[in-house]
């Protein structure tokens, strides 16, 4: 069997085929379990979603930005604790140690959910995309859910004074 020009590309092509297709499998690290949003009154233009990321991968990877048609801006945020008050500030990435989790909670990292172009209903679910420092995303469905608010939580969540 002679090997002809059309078989050496079959063959080049099919090898770069799986190469990305490994590529995407190792990249692919980033797991998101218990993902919500907070249930908000109707009058509200802003929320937070939570969820815990999990880093299957063996590198460090973060969340450098987040989208969602739900509201109009999407920002990464934390609470620190400034003189013994709690407040919100923005955060320019979300860290995931490799094979380590990171936790967003309320009174912690969190996603703002700002100006929302629609009322959330409990029950629904909104679309989230994650953006990954490697230039990764990743797309999720999140429940619109009640959420306690722990004592010093969530301030200044409710005054939309998001221009840090």
């Amino acid at each position: 069997m002679s090997i002809t020009p059309l078989h050496t590309l079959r063959l080049a092509l099919a090898g770069l085929a799986f190469g990305l297709a490994s590529q995407g499998v190792l990249a692919q690290s980033l797991g998101v379990e218990e993902a919500q949003v907070r249930a908000v009154p109707p009058v509200s233009t802003t929320s937070a979603a939570f969820m815990v990321l999990h880093n299957g991968g063996e590198a460090d990877l973060a969340v450098v930005d987040a989208r969602s048609p739900a509201a109009e801006i999407t920002e990464l945020h934390n609470h620190v604790d400034v003189e013994g008050v709690m407040q919100m500030r923005r955060v320019p990435e979300i860290s995931v140690p490799a094979g380590g989790s990171t936790e967003l909670a309320p009174g912690g990292l969190h996603l703002m959910l700002i100006d929302l172009v629609a009322p959330l209903h409990e029950g629904d679910e909104i679309e989230i995309t994650l953006v990954l420092d490697n230039d990764e995303t990743l797309t999720l469905a999140a429940p619109v859910r009640r959420i306690e608010v722990m004592s010093g939580g969530m301030s200044g969540h409710g005054n939309d004074q998001h221009g840090h």
